[in-house]
């Protein structure tokens, strides 16, 4: 059992980034806490992609066709995951960055970052 979680460690980071993230999402009241867990999250599942696209195998190349050999011969890696992960980096980049804006504006309005405090002013106006 030890050896196959050797051998998948990246699955177990995964995991562990995952769990951390959904953590961070659920129990904390801040705001900025709040976004890292999500950034969290978000590399967890970019590490999932790039673990399901690696090819672990003796011979296994680059996702380039060499001149040699039939094309269903080769054993090469897709360049799909790869491509979709670093569009979804791109994404995240974005995601946290007018997540980042919004909570200044947040803070510069009310004054806090705490979710209950933030219900609660919410609510008296």
């Amino acid at each position: 059992m030890i050896e196959l979680l050797m051998d998948r460690y990246t699955y177990v980071l995964m995991f562990v980034l995952l769990g951390l993230g959904i953590y961070m999402v659920i129990a904390s009241e801040n705001l900025v806490k709040k976004l890292i867990g999500v950034s969290l999250f978000q590399t967890a599942i970019f590490l999932f992609f790039i673990s399901m696209a690696y090819i672990d195998v003796e011979g296994a190349s680059a996702p380039i066709v060499p001149h040699h050999g039939e094309p269903g011969e080769v054993m090469v890696a897709s360049p799909l995951p790869q491509v979709i992960v670093l569009t979804a980096i791109v994404v995240g980049i974005a995601l946290t960055a007018v997540g980042l804006a919004l909570i200044i504006r947040i803070y510069a309005e009310y004054g806090t970052l705490r979710e209950d405090t933030l219900r609660e002013v919410r609510a008296d106006e």
